[in-house]
């Protein structure tokens, strides 16, 4: 038996009815503006599939302040793709949905478990993640839509 590193980065896009796109950061592979500007491709086409109708009724993003998500690369791609972005105050824990919402609910049914394996790990959270109605997902933004 190998022991694994115990770290697998993923990137997260959901609305109010469930998960949109689950990226997997490839080992060795940094998260930066170019990466983070692909991944705003995929969701572009996956919500022309997934929820016809929304990307023309325009696109918010809420996502934390990492430096590849402010880059201006990432800016312009985020323009020429139509989205917006809501403003995310540092240590707002208000509007980090997933960090208090979504992230602690995964690790807790991933707690104790022992994976020989990375893709043992993604196939746990996104059953986990498929399993989860859609209420769960439109509590918290309802949350923010009534705050914000």
């Amino acid at each position: 038996m190998q022991k694994l590193d115990g770290k697998v980065l993923a990137s997260i896009f959901w609305d109010q009815n469930g998960i949109l796109l689950i990226d997997y950061l490839p080992k060795g592979q940094t998260s930066n503006a170019e990466y983070y500007s692909s991944l705003l491709v995929q969701l572009k086409d996956i919500l022309k599939k997934k929820r016809r109708g929304k990307v023309s009724t325009g696109v918010l993003l809420l996502h934390e302040n990492a430096s590849a998500y402010r880059a201006l690369a990432t800016q312009k791609k985020v323009a020429y793709l139509g989205f917006q972005c809501l403003d995310h105050p540092p240590y707002s824990p208000d509007l980090a949905r997933s960090d208090y919402r979504l992230f602690p609910g995964l690790k807790k049914q991933l707690k104790g478990r022992h994976f020989s394996s990375d893709a043992e790990v993604i196939t746990a959270a996104e059953v986990w993640l498929d399993g989860q109605p859609s209420e769960f997902f439109f509590k918290w933004l309802a949350n923010v839509r009534a705050t914000g």
